[in-house]
């Protein structure tokens, strides 16, 4: 039985989807880089935003610095809070506080922005530690997920991850941790695709995450 609980933020707690689609083309239009499609544009969501700039748009290197950060000062000032809670996660929260689980906050999103997120849709009620990337990306999600457990007091066989990408997955099996993958977010679609990670269950709803 899992006594720790660490959430990944966007895909998982929060659809940050239209926030960040908004400044990643603003960006775009902004500094003329290359035109995107929609579906490509959607997976700048998730992974560091300068990786994403150079292998969609092609910038060099000092191209990536600019988009970078002309598309933090517009969504940290203009877009961040377009966000919304998914069904049901509220309430899953409630359920585990009240089961006696600890629950954090371990994402790839920078640390400055998750914080203001968190806070912003009280997620900061149930989840101590939160921690996110630093802004330049240096840490690891495995790096994360240690530093939330370190000061949980979590040992690796009572923690899981929950998650809706590829490099949360990942970040888990790095940890040494339990992994539940979630497909209502931006990444996994169904049980399918998880199968390769290893992982303690897929949930296709929030609550759905209790079962495990």
């Amino acid at each position: 039985m899992f006594k720790n609980v660490l959430f990944d933020l966007d895909g998982t707690l929060l659809d940050t989807t239209e926030g960040i689609l908004i400044s990643i083309k603003y960006t775009i239009d902004k500094l003329g880089l290359k035109k995107l499609d929609e579906e490509t544009i959607k997976t700048f969501i998730g992974p560091p935003v300068q990786n994403s700039f150079m292998d969609k748009c092609g910038t060099n290197e000092e191209e990536t610095l600019e988009a970078t950060r002309v598309f933090r000062d517009h969504y940290s000032n203009e877009t961040l809070f377009m966000a919304k809670p998914y069904e049901g996660i509220y309430e899953l929260c409630e359920k585990l506080k009240e089961r006696g689980t600890k629950l954090a906050v371990a994402t790839y999103k920078r640390e400055d922005y998750a914080l203001k997120l968190l806070k912003h849709f009280d997620f900061d009620r149930y989840c101590d530690p939160m921690h996110g990337a630093d802004a330049n990306n240096i840490l690891r999600k495995d790096d994360i997920v240690r530093m939330c457990m370190e000061e949980m007091g979590a040992k690796k066989e009572d923690t899981v991850l929950i998650g809706d990408t590829v490099h949360d997955a990942l970040g888990a099996e790095r940890a040494g941790v339990g992994f539940i993958a979630v497909t209502y977010g931006f990444g996994f679609k169904n049980a399918e695709d998880v199968k390769e990670y290893r992982n303690a269950g897929v949930a296709e709803k929030a609550l759905d995450i209790l079962n495990f």
